[in-house]
């Protein structure tokens, strides 16, 4: 990845913070093995500062969307406490199989990580489990087909996948929750469609919102989706192509 490309995918840019696009497939950090990862392309997006920014929080590496670096310690201590304190609002878009019994409502359900017999893990509900929490409402369907809004209260590790799997309703692309056979060739249509950030005390939030991925877009236009919307939406500030001045 090339500076012109890193920042091509610049979504946002103050004296505290970056927020990028990130795209599907990449990791945002490099695993135990090494191999490629969005991090080390930090240095090009110093902007004259000493150092490169660094991750405030994690996106899976199937995930694409809003990701939110510091750019020096004092902006990642803050941003840290956001995250910690909840009060960071996350919205993100998935098409799933299927429809949830209910157009909108609330997922509670513990997770926990639990080791395969292959020697790989997954992520299960289980009463003791740590708490998880994520708001969901539908917002078109078509074809089998859902596009839901999800809002995740708490930050667990594949948390949107495994609840909206637990509603009856798997993740498109999803290999590991959902189905493997029918998603052979497809990839995760999850994305962080937005992100809202009340960094500066005497500031509104700051709001950024991310366009679908290109791989997401047939399914989301089954779906009821719009590009041209989408486009509208994201310069007036709205999270969602279908109710117009949702929070």
């Amino acid at each position: 990845m090339t500076a012109a490309d890193l920042e091509a995918r610049l979504l946002y840019r103050d004296g505290l913070m970056l927020i990028l696009d990130k795209p599907a497939g990449l990791p945002v950090h490099a695993g135990p093995g090494g191999g490629e990862n969005l991090e080390r392309y930090f240095q090009h997006l110093r902007f004259g500062l000493p150092k490169p920014p660094a991750l405030a929080h994690r996106l899976d590496r199937d995930t694409s969307g809003c990701l939110v670096l510091g750019r020096h310690p004092k902006a990642l201590r803050r941003l840290g406490k956001l995250f910690q304190e909840g009060r960071v609002g996350k919205v993100y878009w998935a098409i799933a199989r299927g429809q949830p019994a209910a157009p909108e409502g609330r997922v509670d359900l513990p997770l926990k990580k639990l080791s395969t017999k292959a020697g790989g893990w997954r992520m299960v509900t289980a009463e003791d489990g740590q708490q998880a929490a994520t708001g969901y409402r539908v917002l078109g369907q078509g074809g089998g087909l859902s596009w839901i809004e999800c809002r995740p209260q708490t930050g667990r590790t594949h948390q949107i996948r495994v609840h909206l799997a637990a509603l009856g309703c798997p993740l498109l692309g999803d290999h590991q929750y959902g189905d493997a056979a029918a998603d052979r060739d497809l990839p995760l249509h999850l994305h962080s469609r937005s992100i809202t950030l009340p960094i500066y005390p005497k500031r509104d939030p700051i709001t950024v919102m991310a366009a679908p991925p290109p791989h997401m877009q047939a399914a989301l236009a089954q779906c009821g989706w719009s590009a041209l919307q989408d486009e509208a939406d994201r310069q007036t500030g709205q999270t969602d192509g279908k109710n117009p001045g949702s929070p």
